[in-house]
């Protein structure tokens, strides 16, 4: 039996933004009829501004999550296994990156599933295209520690592989814990050091600033609680 391909469908990265998803990538999404999304709920959310040609009941969607074991993943596989198209959408972004998605991928290329990779939006590249650091070497971190001691030792281990490698530092945070991860920046990091703060990337209030520490120190950022938002450090 022909396997089906499995589809790797980003979604917007904030609300109202729609308008970051080519139309492509939505018509290969209203011919789906199985996905597995990190949960169900924003995923028809998202599947009904799409104005779908067919009822979201008839969608059979399943959820991956960091919390899914292992042994369960070749059962969200199963419907490419028998011959149908699956997709993979992500909470926000593209399903892979920084991203549970990347677990079923892995087991499709070992099963021989077809992966294709659609266009659509990524935080993690849109804040490292508007920074002005390098995009030649980078590496993303993913959440650094959030206890403030251990949160400035990764800052100033980050710097330090920054100013070796000449490599763009990427990290994210839960948005709540901006503020704190701004002001140890601020405390922690040279003052030649370039910080790069982006914010509410492709909504109307986006944020996007690179500059010195110390010029940060002169003029600090916006308030950024509950905004979501990347962090880049480069030396």
């Amino acid at each position: 039996m022909k396997k089906g391909k499995l589809y790797l469908i980003p979604s917007p990265i904030g609300e109202d933004a729609l308008h970051t998803i080519p139309a492509h990538t939505i018509e290969i999404l209203h011919r789906l009829t199985w996905l597995v999304a990190e949960r169900a709920k924003t995923a028809r959310h998202f599947i009904k501004k799409t104005n779908p040609p067919k009822a979201i009941s008839e969608f059979q969607i399943t959820e991956l999550n960091e919390h899914t074991p292992d042994v369960e993943i070749e059962a969200l596989l199963r419907p490419a296994l028998d011959g149908h198209d699956l997709g993979v959408l992500s909470e926000a972004g593209c399903p892979g990156i920084a991203d549970p998605g990347a677990r079923l991928a892995a087991l499709a290329h070992r099963v021989g599933v077809e992966v294709v990779p659609l266009t659509g939006p990524s935080s993690i590249l849109l804040a490292l295209m508007a920074s002005g650091m390098s995009g030649q070497q980078f590496c993303f971190h993913g959440y650094l520690p959030p206890k403030t001691n251990d949160l400035s030792k990764e800052l100033k281990r980050l710097e330090l592989l920054a100013g070796k490698n000449r490599q763009t530092q990427i990290f994210i945070e839960t948005p709540y814990r901006n503020k704190n991860v701004v002001e140890q920046a601020l405390s922690t990091l040279q003052p030649d050091t370039l910080f790069c703060i982006a914010a509410d990337l492709t909504l109307p209030t986006q944020f996007v600033v690179t500059k010195s520490i110390a010029a940060w120190k002169k003029t600090p950022p916006p308030d950024l609680h509950k905004r979501p938002a990347i962090f880049l450090i480069f030396k």
